[in-house]
């Protein structure tokens, strides 16, 4: 399964759908989970701790949402 983190667009809105142990736990069961660029940062979890996990980060958020069969959100 493809699962999809997109950045939180609400105002003061700093987590993130989930963390790199996540990620980490998600990939490690063969699922592909695809975070969007910068979506940790309010949380202070760079890209790079979840692309050390498994993740791929996308850019766009749209491109998340499109790749995705599931997507998580706060």
């Amino acid at each position: 399964m493809i699962i999809g983190i997109p950045k939180e667009v609400k105002d003061d809105e700093y987590r993130v759908a989930i963390t790199p142990a996540g990620v980490r736990e998600l990939t490690s069961a063969g699922h592909t989970v695809y975070v969007e660029a910068g979506a940790g940062e309010g949380s202070s979890m760079p890209d790079d701790e979840f692309v050390h996990t498994g993740a791929k980060i996308i850019e766009e958020a749209d491109d998340v949402w499109a790749a995705a069969d599931l997507v998580c959100k706060v």
